[in-house]
């Protein structure tokens, strides 16, 4: 099975110094797994089962990056550096510069 990479990985806060950069539909889907139970929402299933259709050709590896990405910034995991501007806004120039790296 080919890896379905992600344009950009979804970068999520970690107490790992490494971090935790989701890269790939696979990783999305492991983290996923592992999410806890009790804590599986609407916008948790949503990610899974983007991350899901995506493996299994019915949704883009864009589309499943999205979702994974909004559920990460729903439940305030998304790393602050890479959180989007919102629509018809642009970064700011430090902001922008801090996504470069």
């Amino acid at each position: 099975m080919r890896k379905m990479l992600f344009v950009e990985p979804v970068c999520l806060n970690s107490r790992d110094a490494a971090g935790n950069d989701i890269e790939d539909v696979e990783q999305a889907l492991h983290f996923l797994r592992g999410w806890p139970a009790d804590r599986r929402g609407p916008v948790y299933q949503a990610a899974y089962n983007a991350c899901t259709a995506a493996r299994e050709g019915y949704l883009t590896v864009e589309e499943a990056r999205r979702s994974l990405s909004g559920f990460a910034r729903i439940t305030g995991i998304l790393r602050a550096s890479h959180m989007a501007s919102p629509p018809g806004q642009n970064p700011s120039p430090g902001a922008k510069a801090s996504l470069a790296h």
